[in-house]
């Protein structure tokens, strides 16, 4: 019963039903995936890491016409210190070189990316139940400025020493990420994500030992034996991500969902190739050139992402559409709609752990 307890005391706290929280999948969160979740008890999401705040501000406009439940906004936090100046210009002009395999691309971006301290205004102009962070923390005074206007901060983490970095500059709760998560791997050091290679269910217990915060367990989680299991290991929620990708309030292409049924565990691959941080997705023949031998190295975030976005643009044949996403628990993710998904995740759960 404990495990029980704890999600009912996270639920109350957050404004849910039931403790399950949608993954903040950037580029694959629209408000409608979002508000099924929120609707159906749990929390719905966004990540806003490829957003202005003009697109921050609209995204949230559509989940209040929609739900009234909690949700939160994600951004992924700047690398403090990054690849030497030469080496990059070197590994993105071979990264360039490498995708011309692929066909031409088309014309640089027309705007400039968002800029970070403007999304963060923008997300506290939201006013989103909880604003989360990945790959680092936020400033002292922007945690300060969270709380003030009563919006809780969940960081990710993917080792105890973040986690209780996290915990001491204010998080009100830590979203513990293992290595079978779907998407980006939130390693403060992404020099060193290949390494942080941890499964959930030896985080959560080394999590629940040390920490006084909340833990959201994500990674690997996409059906109610997993949601039991991580409440029984000490989480008081879990995030769900790949699990709702092939709901039709998703809106995900049908390469991509297609990618994702019946992928074993072992399928899926991590990789630069889309980004130029490590994630985890699904095989195709665009992430298998990039692994072959003599294969270039792809450039640092953000080039690698700007790179791809260019060529996608352009004459590109046999570059996938959008990233295949996907965990290891992408097998068990169904097409049912998002709201059903999460409520009998629920009541799976809380038949095992009774």
């Amino acid at each position: 019963m404990a495990g029980q307890q704890r999600a009912h005391t996270f639920c109350d706290r957050f404004g849910m039903q039931l403790p399950v929280v949608q993954a903040p999948m950037a580029g694959s969160s629209p408000p409608e995936l979002a508000a099924a979740v929120a609707e159906a008890g749990g929390m719905g999401a966004a990540g806003v890491l490829l957003d202005t705040p003009d697109r921050i501000a609209a995204w949230a406009d559509r989940f209040r016409a929609r739900s009234s439940g909690p949700f939160q906004l994600n951004v992924w936090i700047p690398e403090r210190t990054g690849t030497n100046p030469g080496r990059r210009r070197q590994l993105t002009e071979e990264a360039r070189t490498f995708l011309g395999r692929f066909g031409t691309p088309g014309a640089p971006a027309a705007s400039e990316p968002p800029v970070f301290q403007e999304q963060c205004e923008a997300m506290l102009a939201a006013r989103p139940t909880v604003v989360s962070s990945i790959m680092g923390l936020f400033e002292p005074a922007y945690v300060h400025r969270l709380h003030d206007k009563d919006i809780a901060w969940f960081a990710c983490a993917t080792t105890l020493d973040e986690a209780l970095a996290a915990q001491e500059a204010g998080a009100d709760a830590i979203v513990a990420q293992g290595m079978e998560a779907g998407g980006h791997r939130g390693s403060f050091d992404q020099e060193k994500a290949e390494h942080t290679n941890v499964g959930l269910f030896a985080l959560l217990p080394w999590f629940a030992d040390h920490l006084r915060v909340p833990i959201v367990a994500a990674g690997g989680i996409a059906d109610g034996r997993g949601v039991a299991a991580a409440l029984a290991l000490g989480a008081s929620a879990v995030q769900v991500g790949t699990a709702l990708l092939r709901c039709p309030e998703a809106g995900t292409s049908p390469e991509w969902r297609a990618s994702l049924n019946g992928l074993a565990p072992d399928a899926t691959m991590t990789t630069r190739a889309y980004t130029g941080r490590l994630a985890r997705a699904a095989p195709t023949a665009y992430l298998k050139a990039w692994s072959e031998p003599g294969a270039a190295v792809p450039a640092p975030f953000p080039d690698q992402l700007r790179l791809v976005s260019q060529w996608r643009r352009g004459n590109a044949s046999g570059m996938d559409p959008a990233g295949h996403w996907a965990g290891q628990s992408a097998a068990l993710a169904t097409e049912k709609p998002a709201g059903q998904v999460v409520t009998e995740m629920w009541r799976e759960a809380r038949e095992l752990l009774a």
